[in-house]
């Protein structure tokens, strides 16, 4: 069985591939023109274990959003065809991530349903890097939950630096979604009591 995921999307804005292996050894390759974000999807990759190719053009000269944003998006569709029926996951699955004075607490349940609770700390710097605006976070979060059809719970009670407080979420997020697709050998078909997922 082979556990990977493939998509291209086009747009006015933004022209995306993104492929995944989710049995993979954490091999990345991603440029999307916007560099702490491609920073941030080495880390979702490294940490995962999951082989992740990433290549983005976008409309840039306006802002950074559309290409985060569509970039997120085809990253949920390329894990959620990576799954396919689900059969013998974990599903359920939580990591909490220190990064120096930052701490990320991710819960993750892939159950078909999408659904976020994301909370950070207050007064957060409002961009790191030229091009990445700290907002943005929750919003890839979003748009990840939505097309690979997983409730996460994204947590950060403490932080000062955003640099380490959208990192955290992201290494935290790695690790969750490698434990709960991680294939469990007492688990036969799909786990859930519906029989679907």
């Amino acid at each position: 069985m082979t556990r990977k995921g493939r998509v291209e999307r086009g747009t006015s804005e933004t022209r995306v591939l993104v492929e995944i292996d989710l049995d993979g050894t954490g091999r990345v390759d991603v440029a999307t023109g916007v560099g702490f974000f491609d920073h941030m999807l080495a880390q979702l990759g490294k940490h995962g274990s999951f082989d992740l190719t990433v290549k983005t053009t976008g409309d840039l000269h306006i802002d950074s959003h559309h290409t985060i944003e569509d970039t997120a998006i085809a990253l949920g569709q390329a894990f959620a065809e990576a799954l396919g029926d689900k059969a013998g996951i974990h599903r359920f699955a939580d990591a909490s991530i220190p990064l120096d004075e930052a701490l990320a607490q991710v819960t993750v349940d892939v159950s078909g349903r999408p659904y976020l609770v994301h909370s950070e700390p207050a007064g957060m710097a409002p961009m790191i890097g030229p091009e990445y605006d700290t907002t943005m976070t929750r919003h890839v979060l979003e748009s990840f939950v939505s097309h690979a059809r997983v409730a996460l719970h994204v947590h950060v009670p403490y932080g000062r630096n955003a640099h380490h407080i959208v990192e955290a979420q992201f290494k935290a997020l790695a690790r969750a979604l490698r434990d709960a697709v991680a294939l469990d050998p007492k688990v036969h078909g799909v786990p859930s009591t519906k029989g679907a997922l």
